[in-house]
């Protein structure tokens, strides 16, 4: 098989005398499927040779030799990009072998094997519903996880969950005072956030209450038995409830150590802090002064009565992860409204005496917010959708259409779960995961357009058509020539993309390069479908496009799984 991409990037560098590798990350697949298979946009080059864009371009064009026996059929110069023409049946036969080579992990590579990737995602809040504002951070962290390790990475998933923290001391003080007002054993999560809402406004009101919430936390944070037993319970309450979403999501951990985990961690962070000059008093509190490294804002690493802050067990935390995983990164996903504190942190961390390998491969991954059409999600105002009930919901929805299109269909529940689960998962990650979402059960539910069922729907027909052959032909069988048409070559270019889209989105930390590329591939089949008849009485023709049909299903299923997204063999 041939890297055309690295190939290039050879004939390039002997004649310009740059490093291949260079030149492999500026080479581009051109939008415009007429501008060649790959593109040089010579702009990149022209400080380093100090020559005009184009005048680059023509040199490089001049001076590169193609023979009979090049796999390359032509090269233009185009406004300065230096655009590279693949001979098609090369193209062809050299993607078919890779899809053959590959099988069943085609589009996986090993560039990952032997690093190790920390990945901090959904941490939803203890004693608080798992609401829509969660979900963004469990998919695309899950998400992130599937395509790392799909990389050949080592991942390790942390359910970092917020099960510490001053909070704690007012639901525990909001508890003692009216547990026998609400039933929290039928219905845990719900009753809890009542006496959650209701605290908070009695904080609001008399500055009092809310001092005894944060010496009710500080209790628990030296030990006190009965505010213990009590967290003990809201924590394995929670987590029972926490794991039916999950169970929808198909959403899997390799670490649940939350806050708490961290608390008596805490001291060595202060500890060496305290040796370096950098805690200094203020109002009372400790801090880390951050001024000289841009931040204005200090990170306060002790409150005033003693207690530790969020900032001091993600610190802890940090120390932790590169100890016990020796990380390559360590991700954050979380909303961009935490930006500041990941600063904070990931600055405060550099004064802890880790190898730079460490602190230079913190990563915050922010995401926008979910919004109701009223307005922000705030579990202190009680202005929530919880998540379960939404996923409940979406797959209620995707039932009543498979009742009225396909009513005989069997395994309804499972395929309408798929369905369902896919088009709250799809819809979350199809768009840039910093744009702000306005939650709207008609837009999330629209099973129209560039949508998660679509996808599915579009695997289904791949799956009906393999359905009605009686031997699926194997790569040795099929000729060439047969898939030379630019609808099945569209195709079979945007299936030779997908490990470079893989590469992409762990580059950037964006799922949505690869929701976007199924999009992509099934709009792209669609067109396939419709101008070429697959079933025809050549059998070389018949084979080459059944063939075709097989490994577009496949690729559509596994960049799905990879999103977190289950396949529905029919709809």
């Amino acid at each position: 098989m041939i890297n055309f991409k690295t190939e290039i990037s050879k004939k390039i560098s002997k004649v310009i005398d740059i490093d291949d590798k260079e030149i492999n990350s500026y080479l581009e697949i051109p939008k415009d499927e007429t501008m060649g298979e790959y593109a040089l946009p010579c702009f990149r080059l022209a400080k380093e040779l100090r020559k005009s864009p184009q005048n680059i371009a023509e040199e490089i064009k001049e001076k590169l030799e193609i023979d009979n026996d090049s796999f390359i059929e032509k090269i233009e110069n185009v406004g300065g990009y230096l655009n590279f023409y693949i001979k098609q049946d090369i193209l062809v036969k050299n993607i078919l072998e890779k899809v053959d080579t590959q099988k069943e992990k085609y589009g996986s590579s090993t560039i990952g094997n032997g690093k190790n990737i920390v990945i901090d995602y959904s941490s939803p809040n203890i004693a608080k519903p798992f609401h829509v504002g969660h979900l963004r951070t469990t998919v695309i962290g899950a998400a992130l996880y599937n395509i790392y390790k799909y990389l050949g990475y080592n991942v390790i998933g942390i359910n970092h969950l917020g099960d510490w923290g001053t909070q704690f001391g007012k639901i525990i003080e909001g508890y003692k005072r009216w547990k026998d007002e609400y039933d929290i054993e039928s219905d845990p999560i719900n009753e809890l956030t009542k006496i959650y809402v209701r605290i908070n406004a009695a904080c609001k009101e008399d500055e009092t209450i809310l001092e005894e919430c944060r010496n009710t936390f500080k209790k628990l944070e030296n030990g006190d038995e009965y505010c213990q037993q009590i967290w003990e319970k809201f924590r394995d309450l929670s987590l029972k409830e926490f794991q039916k979403v999950y169970d929808l999501l198909g959403s899997k951990f390799d670490s649940w150590n939350g806050e708490a985990f961290y608390k008596d961690k805490c001291k060595e962070v202060i500890d060496k802090l305290e040796e370096k000059g950098v805690l200094k008093e203020s109002d009372g509190a400790r801090i880390v002064d951050l001024q000289e490294k841009g931040i204005n804002t200090p990170c306060i690493i002790e409150k005033t009565n003693g207690s530790t802050t969020y900032a001091t067990r993600d610190i802890a935390a940090i120390l932790y992860r590169a100890r016990t995983y020796n990380f390559d990164k360590a991700i954050y996903v979380t909303s961009y409204e935490q930006t500041l504190h990941f600063k904070q942190i990931f600055e405060v961390a550099k004064l802890l005496g880790l190898d730079e390998k460490y602190t230079n491969n913190l990563i915050h991954v922010p995401f926008g917010m979910v919004h109701l059409k009223s307005g922000k999600i705030s579990t202190r105002d009680g202005n929530i959708i919880k998540l379960e009930d939404l996923l409940n919901e979406s797959i209620q929805r995707a039932k009543v259409i498979i009742e009225e299109k396909n009513p005989n269909l069997e395994n309804k529940e499972d395929v309408a779960k798929k369905v369902g689960v896919g088009a709250v998962i799809f819809n979350d990650l199809s768009n840039s995961r910093i744009k702000d979402e306005i939650f709207d059960w008609d837009i999330i539910l629209n099973f129209q357009g560039e949508t998660g069922p679509y996808v599915q729907y579009t695997y289904v027909r791949t799956n009906s058509i393999l359905s009605s052959i009686d031997k699926i032909p194997t790569y040795n069988e099929i000729k060439v020539e047969k898939l030379l048409d630019k609808h099945s070559i569209k195709v079979l270019k945007t299936i030779n993309q997908f490990n470079d889209v893989l590469i992409n989105a762990t580059e950037k930390n964006e799922p949505s390069f690869v929701a976007r590329y199924l999009i992509e591939l099934a709009q792209n089949f669609s067109s396939f479908y419709n101008e070429n008849k697959i079933i025809v009485e050549d059998n070389d023709t018949k084979n080459a496009r059944v063939y075709l049909t097989k490994i577009v299903g496949q690729v559509l299923k596994q960049g799905a799984e990879l999103l977190g997204i289950e396949m529905p063999e029919r709809m």
